[in-house]
């Protein structure tokens, strides 16, 4: 058992299925008290019958209030898991601005409205976990899937500020960023999904042992896919040769989809 999560009062957005439902099922094995959100009701149900938790279903940007009522008034961690993706550009076609407008909603702005209703009350009583699913597009980035590389950089960077700022005064932040995982997310990115992220893939389960892997150690990246920590290394130290290479990624799938 991990004596930081025991008993904690826990939300998970995007809870219904994937890395939420792993997280969810992981927090409450580790004796948790577990919120369960996702827009479809029905699978925030089911997710939390099984796990013994509590189903609020809705947008993840506005259960924060919700949540804490469940909990009995006090959210302790908060994993901003729900997340949107899209295969939305290829070889010169037009950029879907529904794509990327609902990309940053969700992607990055649900992460900052949540802060900002938790923030006050962690800050006063000097402690409060915060849980950010980004993903190794984050670190690097996605080919085909401009939207969600761009958004997931600015999850990662809002992460990156919450700890910097924060650390001090009791906030504990963890951004987990995976590449391929076997969810339907996965399966929404298409053909530069199969290309670049199946071969790799990794059970939903295994980024909820990175997470707490990450926990017991106090560290703020948690890599799934540890061989990410060299993709992020080549690419600041010798982007020209990095981005070379990710465009050779791009030459292959243009002749394969």
């Amino acid at each position: 058992m991990v004596e930081a999560v025991q008993d904690a009062g826990v939300v998970v957005t995007g809870a219904g299925g994937g890395i939420g439902a792993a997280l969810a099922r992981r927090f409450a094995a580790e004796g948790a008290r577990v919120v369960v959100n996702d827009l479809d009701a029905d699978k925030a149900e089911a997710v939390a019958d099984e796990i013994g938790g509590i189903a609020v279903p809705g947008d993840a940007s506005a259960i924060v209030g919700d949540a804490r009522d469940a909990l009995g008034g006090s959210v302790d961690v908060f994993c901003a898991n729900a997340g949107v993706a899209f295969e939305d550009a290829g070889a010169g076609e037009a950029l879907d601005e529904k794509a990327w407008a609902l990309s940053w909603d969700v992607n990055v702005m649900a992460h900052v409205r949540a802060a900002n209703a938790l923030l006050p009350e962690w800050l006063e009583r000097g402690r409060g976990r915060f849980v950010s699913t980004v993903s190794a597009a984050g670190l690097l980035t996605m080919i085909g899937a401009p939207s969600y590389s761009v958004t997931k950089h600015g999850a990662l960077a809002f992460a990156e500020w919450l700890s910097l700022t924060y650390r001090h005064r009791g906030l504990k932040v963890h951004a987990i960023c995976p590449q391929g995982v076997r969810t339907d997310m996965l399966a929404a990115t298409g053909s530069a999904g199969d290309l670049v992220l199946q071969p790799t893939a990794i059970e939903p389960a295994a980024v909820a042992e990175a997470l707490f892997q990450g926990i017991e150690e106090d560290r703020f990246l948690i890599l799934p896919h540890p061989e990410v920590a060299e993709y992020y290394q080549a690419r600041a130290t010798t982007p020209d040769r990095w981005l070379a290479g990710m465009n050779r990624v791009q030459q292959k799938w243009e002749v394969t989809r």
